[in-house]
Parts: C-alpha cells; sequence; structure tokens
C-alpha cells in the first residue's frame, strides 16, 4: 500500500493517477474526504488525516509500506516560513515508529540552507530530517512548476499580458505535475536502494517568452510579458494578497533563483510534456 499526502493537489494527484494506472494500492490522505471521491471511484481508499495532527497522520502513514511526502503550501496571507517549517518538524515527527520501508519527498531544485528564502530553505529542512532518520528515502527535486502559470489564465485571455518575476529571457527548467508526479510513482515502487536525491524536469528549459507564446498560439491572440522590476518584487506579491512576511520570504527566493541560477544535475529525469501542451491542455484546445 502507497500512502499519498497531497493527493489532491497537482503532484499528489497526478502520483495517484500514475500509480493506479499501474494496479497498485493506493492510500489517499486528505483533511476532508469529500474532495477526494472521485479518487475512491477510481479505487483509493482514502483517510482523513491533518498535518498538524501528529498522531492522525501518525495512523494514516502506519497503514502503507511506502508513502510520497509533501509538505502542504501555507495559506500565502500567512507566515508561510513559519508554518511550513512547523509542518515539516510535524511530518517527520509522524514518520517515527511507522515501520514504512521506504518514503519519497517531493522538494525543489535550488533547496540549500538559509533563512526566510521560502521553499528553498523550508524543503532543505524536509531534506536534512529525513536524511537524520532510518527509514530509505528518494528525494525528487522538482522544477519550476508549470502549473504557476495556471491563476494567470483568465488576465492572460482579458488583457493580453503575462505578468512575470522573472526576466523575459531567463531559461527555467519547468516540469508539468504530471510529469513530477509520473516521477514520484516510479521512485515509489522502485527498489528500496533507489534513494538520495534526483532532479526532475520538463523536455527542455522555458523563458517567461515562451509562457507568453503558448498563452498566444492557445488563445490566438497577441499575449506580451510585464516583467516586475527587482526592487518591486516585495511589493508586487503583496498586492497578490501575500503577507508581509511571506512577501518578504517570496521576493527573496526569487532573487536567489536569478542571482545563483537554478539549481541542475547532469542527468535529470525528464518528463514528456512540453510547455506548449501543457497551456493548450489549460486553456482547454488541443496541442
Amino acid at each position: 500500500m502507497h500512502v499519498i499526502m497531497g493527493g489532491t493537489g497537482h503532484v499528489g494527484s497526478a502520483t495517484v493517477e500514475a500509480l493506479l494506472a499501474q494496479g497498485e494500492d493506493v492510500l489517499l490522505v486528505t483533511r476532508d474526504a469529500g474532495h477526494a471521491t472521485r479518487w475512491r471511484r477510481k479505487g483509493a481508499q482514502i483517510v482523513e488525516a491533518d498535518v498538524n495532527d501528529v498522531p492522525s497522520l501518525h495512523t494514516a502513514l502506519k497503514r502503507g509500506k511506502r508513502a510520497l511526502l509533501l509538505n502542504p503550501p501555507a495559506d500565502v496571507s500567512t507566515d508561510t516560513d513559519a508554518v511550513e517549517r512547523r509542518t515539516v518538524r510535524r511530518i517527520l515527527e509522524a514518520l517515527e515508529g511507522t515501520g514504512l520501508e521506504k518514503v519519497v519527498a517531493v522538494s525543489t531544485g535550488g533547496a540549500q540552507p538559509g533563512e526566510r528564502i521560502g521553499d528553498l530553505n523550508v524543503l532543505w529542512e524536509l531534506e536534512e530530517g529525513l536524511r537524520r532518520q532510518s527509514i530509505p528515502t528518494a528525494i525528487n527535486r522538482g522544477a519550476y512548476y508549470m502549473s504557476n502559470w495556471d491563476g494567470q489564465l483568465d488576465s492572460v485571455r482579458a488583457n493580453g499580458i503575462l505578468a512575470a518575476m522573472f526576466p523575459a529571457d531567463l531559461p527555467i527548467p519547468m516540469a508539468a505535475p504530471a510529469d513530477l508526479g509520473r516521477a514520484a510513482a516510479a521512485r515509489l515502487v522502485s527498489g528500496v536502494d533507489d534513494v538520495g536525491v534526483r532532479y526532475v524536469e520538463g523536455p527542455a528549459d522555458y523563458t517567461c517568452n515562451d509562457v507568453a507564446a503558448a498563452f498566444a498560439s492557445a488563445l490566438k491572440r497577441p499575449v506580451k510579458v510585464e516583467v516586475t522590476p527587482r526592487d518591486r518584487l516585495e511589493p508586487a506579491f503583496r498586492s497578490l494578497g501575500f503577507s508581509e512576511a511571506a512577501a518578504d520570504s517570496y521576493a527573496r527566493m526569487t532573487a536567489v533563483s536569478i542571482d545563483r541560477g537554478f539549481d541542475r544535475a547532469e542527468n535529470p529525469i525528464r518528463g514528456d510534456v512540453s510547455l506548449d501542451a501543457y497551456i493548450a491542455a489549460l486553456v482547454g484546445t488541443e496541442p
């Protein structure tokens, strides 16, 4: 049995889909079973547990042999770093004594020690915590999620403007959630000796200009990129509803990615979903 945290989110649901397609037994962990009815219809088992309730998560993890660990994103109106570091500690606590034979953790390219750099330092702390415990652990450092562009569909459709926090011509490793999920599923079913860090990327790097071109092609209208100036990153995040603390962390994380470049591997796990295909599916057209 594979226990899947975050099974109703982008990567978690793609992992569930891939495992069920292989005939694997899946136990999906969710705070609200009502959000997972489609997975029950497809054959997954459902258990209600909350990452903030360590005993409930511990009990859920004990029901399986292997587990996908995914730290849930905090509401951006909160202090996201503080909330997500706390949930990392609770995941690690819930793992103790579960008897799992292997876990796969969803991390991010660029994970590194630090303070107030968002997912980069939060997921580094998850990685480090997993390295200190005894369960064999596979870590997938995913590229920039193509789904991060989903929220701009309506505004791009209406105004023909793609808002970007990165330079328009900066190559960025990106990956579709479906490819990230398939990579997670593959490492869940592989041997217990398949451990350590692997990077997961899409078929190519893409720029924000490429994202705009993909939207333009799918929507049949011109789309231009508007890049937020470096000194306006934090206010831009605040304008999107981020708390002051979250805006600071996300602005710093963005700046680190621009200044230091995106963390890469010579031989990443490569997915098949292109940016054009992903955006076309988002818009609802055929690629």
